[in-house]
């Protein structure tokens, strides 16, 4: 992918992407640390996590679409998995 998406994936109207984590507590601290930053942002992403996976889905919801928002969350949460890399 190109540089404003990373490892992201562009899926219809959506940025997409998937982190494997070492275990459940590690992948739950992460999600507690993008939690903080999606709220300081008012920019929430839809996710799921199962064991430790964690899939995450960026669009916003007002228009539908892709925005700024959603690259700019992107990188913040990019930022914050590369800090519970294995």
């Amino acid at each position: 992918m190109n540089d404003e998406t990373g490892e992201w994936t562009i899926v219809g109207q959506t940025l997409e992407n998937r982190y494997q984590f070492s275990d459940f507590v590690t992948a739950f601290g992460f999600m507690t640390q993008v939690a903080l930053v999606a709220e300081r942002m008012n920019h929430h992403p839809e996710w799921s996590n199962v064991y430790k996976t964690v899939d995450i889905q960026l669009t916003t919801h007002e228009i539908g679409t892709i925005t700024g928002l959603d690259f700019e969350l992107a990188r913040e949460i990019s930022a914050i998995a590369a800090r519970f890399a294995d």
